[in-house]
């Protein structure tokens, strides 16, 4: 081949190998919205357009957790030393609501100076929690700080996956991103039933050390904040907060007698039986709750 036609040639083979090369993606990982979904299958967050939340002030009952969360997470979102939040106890009385309400409220107060202080808020299912180490990974790279959120979140039978967890909030050689925080709920303090922690107990060689191990998931978690079953002062307390915020025009007398009544035929009191009740209250008054 004569040398004249050598630089042609390669240039021909330059430009057909970068044609098949795959583009570089030069999107962000996340957007600008405060909240996403980690969908695992696909290795990506999904954008939340608008959050399932209520304002901070019409969680009724739990004071002192609110002031504890909301410090908390203020002072991660300054960038100073904050720790992982476990939410455990009773259902229904606003473990995940307060999450996502601190969330919200740190953004509002802090987005007006500075913007770029708002958190994101990644949620991800138990189920996806072997998958943790893909989105910490993709977080890391991040600029913004952002609380990853897992609702619900509890280990039966020999479930394994809370060895990957544990290993995540605090070992590990790489440790947890300095922009990321874990917050989570379960009913359970150990996020695993008695039944199962005696269980181990009873069967293991060693019970001491195996019952240690599958507990110790929950001391990884700086913050413990207990839920408790409401008295009906406080069970009418949440209504009557609901009932005033979205001006719902019923007699207090009439409102707190349905709301027994309402509690009675649940045979439980809670955040989310006054919820449930107000929205039926509500919609018998043909009142829209936006």
């Amino acid at each position: 081949m004569a040398e004249n036609e050598i630089e042609p040639l390669m240039r021909r083979i330059a430009d057909a190998l970068e044609r098949l090369a795959p583009a570089e993606d030069a999107t962000p990982a996340f957007g600008p919205e405060d909240a996403f979904v980690w969908h695992a299958g696909q290795g990506r967050a999904q954008p939340v357009a608008k959050v399932n939340c209520v304002d901070l002030s019409l969680l009724k009952g739990i004071d002192q957790q609110r002031d504890i969360l909301w410090a908390n997470t203020l002072r991660f979102a300054k960038g100073l030393p904050a720790n992982n939040a476990l939410l455990w106890g009773a259902r229904g009385m606003g473990k995940s609501s307060l999450v996502k309400a601190v969330h919200d409220a740190i953004n509002r107060k802090l987005g007006r100076s500075r913007p770029q202080a708002r958190l994101g808020l990644i949620e991800i299912h138990r189920e996806d929690i072997t998958t943790l180490p893909r989105l910490l990974a993709i977080l890391r790279a991040e600029a913004r700080r952002f609380i990853v959120f897992c609702d619900d979140l509890s280990f039966d039978g020999q479930d394994s996956t809370f060895k990957s967890l544990k290993a995540l909030l605090e070992g590990g050689i790489e440790g947890r991103p300095a922009n990321v925080i874990f917050y989570a709920t379960s009913n359970r303090r150990h996020m695993m039933p008695r039944e199962m922690i005696e269980n181990e107990r009873s069967t293991a060689i060693n019970p001491a050390e195996t019952v240690e191990e599958k507990v110790s998931l929950s001391d990884r978690f700086g913050l413990w904040l207990g839920f408790h079953v409401c008295d009906q002062d406080t069970y009418f307390a949440m209504v009557r907060g609901y009932a005033a915020h979205f001006g719902l025009k019923i007699k207090d007398d009439a409102l707190l007698a349905g709301a027994v009544e309402w509690s009675v035929t649940r045979g439980a009191r809670s955040g989310r039986v006054a919820w449930q009740y107000v929205q039926d209250v509500a919609g018998r008054l043909g009142k829209k709750l936006d």
